[in-house]
């Protein structure tokens, strides 16, 4: 089925004036800053700016075939988009700045953001979610214990220094956890820079707790926030949620439905799902059911024994992971045997999880015995 690239091959030929920026152009713009742009794009400091055209043209005059096939595969698989929108009239004009990408291992800190002006005046603040990096992750994890984490405090200060003064209208936008951090920054930014807010857009990403969701800055964009999901969603149906979603269709299965080229599209709009799947819904009151039965203190402990693990054999990415070698893997299950109180919480923990699994399963037979005597058909 079509998808993002497709298109830019039927549409990328229709100025934004003749056709408004729609929830299509908004995923695009927010896979886009997953490419590794950061020696192509002026940096955040800088006052200069670049054509994505430029920007397309000048990377392919940096990176050669064989040095694109070894970046990480979350960077690599926006490569072909940037070529195809430097050459799309839609968008080859767009001017690209301020990129900043940040990993600090003491800080537990991944963030990476750019600005693009578009044709129609407008300006998107594209966020990335998360990379292959474990310290991404980690933060990830940190969700679930605290508000702000260091990514949302970094994508709220950069919006609020790279904004600069004028009235052009604004969007915000990300994938995954760049949907998130989008969201944090409308809902805490100063109220000029709120009041120019079109839309924000969360392509797929976690919500926020209870008391976030309550509160007067949140409610004050809710009506401008657009959550977007595939049917087998899971990244985004994490924590809470009091704006409405959009289901969208997407040729990939379960887990992969996540990624953003599965998305399928007709005309200038996704292909539109009637509900989340029922495996996606067992799997969110599952995490839900076993997030809610851990205090603070027991998702810390957790969190620190699961990454204990991976400092032990100096696991540093997921392409880490998946070279590691036997020895290497010694190294963190020794390391994890020797360390009595990790190895306690991680089995403790992890337990539980797989008690609340077997509950939603049992509970969701009871209803699907209920309403169709012929059988549970989803868990099959």
């Amino acid at each position: 089925m079509p998808n993002i690239i497709d298109y830019l091959d039927w549409r990328g030929d229709i100025s934004l004036k003749h056709s408004p920026f729609n929830e299509v152009d908004n995923l695009i713009l927010s896979q886009l800053v997953y490419a590794n742009l950061e020696y192509i794009v002026p940096s955040r400091w800088s006052g200069a700016s670049i054509t994505l055209k430029e920007a397309s043209e000048n990377y392919f005059a940096v990176y050669s075939e064989e040095e694109i096939a070894k970046i990480s595969y979350v960077n690599r698989i926006s490569v072909p988009l940037l070529r195809k929108l430097g050459q799309c009239p839609r968008f080859a004009n767009a001017k690209l700045s301020k990129f900043e990408k940040i990993t600090d291992l003491d800080r537990v800190k991944q963030f990476a953001a750019m600005v693009v002006e578009l044709d129609d005046d407008s300006v998107f603040y594209a966020y990335r979610g998360t990379d292959n990096s474990i310290v991404g992750w980690k933060e990830n994890f940190n969700m679930c214990l605290t508000t702000p984490i260091a990514a949302q405090y970094e994508a709220l200060r950069y919006l609020e220094d790279t904004v600069g003064e004028g009235d052009a209208p604004l969007r915000l936008g990300g994938h995954s956890k760049g949907g998130n951090l989008a969201i944090y920054a409308a809902m805490m930014c100063r109220p000029a820079i709120k009041e120019r807010i079109l839309q924000v857009y969360n392509n797929d990403g976690p919500g926020f707790d209870g008391k976030i969701i309550k509160s007067a800055p949140y409610q004050q964009i809710l009506d401008r926030i657009i959550t977007i999901i595939p049917q087998s969603s899971v990244v985004g149906m994490l924590l809470e949620h009091e704006e409405a979603y959009t289901i969208v269709q997407s040729n990939a299965p379960l887990l992969m439905q996540h990624e953003a080229f599965s998305w399928e599209v007709m005309g200038n709009a996704f292909v539109k799902g009637e509900s989340v799947e029922k495996k996606s819904e067992l799997l969110d009151i599952t995490l839900k059911s076993w997030l809610g039965q851990l205090d603070k203190m027991q998702r810390q402990q957790f969190v620190s024994a699961v990454f204990h693990v991976f400092d032990a054999g100096d696991i540093r990415t997921f392409e880490d992971l998946g070279r590691a070698k036997w020895a290497k893997i010694s190294e963190m299950i020794t390391a994890l045997n020797q360390s009595p109180q990790y190895k306690a919480i991680l089995i403790k923990m992890l337990r539980l999880l797989l008690r609340e699994g077997r509950k939603a399963i049992m509970s969701a037979k009871k209803k699907k015995t209920k309403s169709d005597p012929g059988g549970i058909y989803f868990l099959e």
